[in-house]
């Protein structure tokens, strides 16, 4: 099943094939913090920041999950310059 991000259960990005996608993409966007516990100080975890929450949805009717990431792919390319 794909997933996306969502703010208090509004969906707010596109449907990606996996939650790992999802999080690639938050981190890139800006949408993702590092927090540290005193037990972890060492590793921080990844947060969402603004209590965003990566979950499974179907995709709308006209989408589709790989579609997405590739397009996604190639606009982080083209934006690198590679």
């Amino acid at each position: 099943m794909p997933y996306a991000l969502f703010s208090n259960d509004a969906k707010l990005s596109k449907a990606y094939p996996t939650e790992a996608d999802v999080w690639k993409h938050a981190r890139l966007s800006g949408l993702v913090v590092d927090v540290a516990s005193e037990e972890e100080k060492a590793a921080p975890r990844p947060v969402l920041d603004n209590d965003y929450e990566i979950k499974p949805c179907r995709p709308d009717p006209q989408e589709d999950p790989a579609r997405n990431q590739a397009e996604r792919e190639a606009e982080l390319e083209f934006q690198l310059g590679s």
